[in-house]
């Protein structure tokens, strides 16, 4: 057996509980909020990553279910300023978000200011852990070149990060398993890799995580997760 293989995942919670059910888009009313957060409920999955200001509903809405609420900062294109992404870090983690997917500065990082990255994910990674919440870093893969993903990583992995994330789902393009592979290749063994973009049938899923990634940002949760379902019932009949 391949060193490499990851060891398949054998039950429905396994699966599950690497799925963020992202409800981003900007064209989603309250109601099918709702809807995704009783859908991230039902599902029993990781967690719900909702916009900024469906936080504190979301927060309600999913109350007692186990399955914390996430929000972005800096999104989608990662160029305000690092202090505007701690205050909205900041202000999303006293509403009760216990994870925080921000866009690193993509310009600043393809400019080479490396340092500024540094700086910004670390004041980032230590807002959220003093509030014993976890930070993802949104690369935006689709506009780096494979150093400058690789730098992203050595960077989040210096500053403490606990995620690095492939994509934001706007951007020309997703995940990628090369991008993946490379992500975890240089990541430290405490960042983990989250797959975004493109991840929408249960055998995509099941590259990914055979990529490398412990998360997956997912808006067809429903259809990956009764399919996997079916699967094993498939397999234990």
């Amino acid at each position: 057996m391949d060193s490499d293989v990851r060891p398949p995942l054998g039950s429905y919670e396994a699966l599950a509980k690497t799925i963020d059910h992202s409800l981003l888009r900007p064209e989603l009313s309250d109601e099918q909020v709702l809807e995704g957060c009783n859908v991230a409920r039902r599902y029993n999955v990781a967690n719900v990553t909702v916009r900024p200001s469906d936080v504190d509903a979301a927060v309600r809405w999913l109350e007692g279910s186990g399955i914390p609420v996430g929000s972005v900062a800096g999104f989608p294109h990662g160029s305000t300023t690092t202090a505007a992404k701690l205050y909205e870090a900041r202000d999303l983690l006293r509403r009760g978000a216990r994870e925080i997917d921000m866009v690193l500065n993509i310009g600043k990082l393809i400019s080479r200011q490396f340092q500024y990255v540094e700086i910004e994910l670390a004041q980032m990674a230590e807002a959220c852990h003093d509030a014993g919440a976890i930070l993802k870093v949104i690369l935006e893969n689709a506009y780096l070149s494979d150093e400058l993903k690789i730098v992203a990583c050595k960077i989040a992995t210096h500053t403490g990060c606990d995620f690095v994330k492939t994509s934001t789902g706007f951007a020309p393009s997703g995940a990628t398993l090369e991008d993946l592979r490379l992500m975890r290749a240089h990541s430290g063994p405490n960042v983990r890799v989250k797959a975004a973009g493109g991840v929408r049938t249960l055998e995509r899923a099941l590259e990914v995580y055979q990529a490398g990634c412990d998360r997956i940002g997912a808006t067809a949760t429903i259809a990956i997760l009764e399919e996997w379902k079916a699967r094993l019932a498939k397999e234990n009949s």
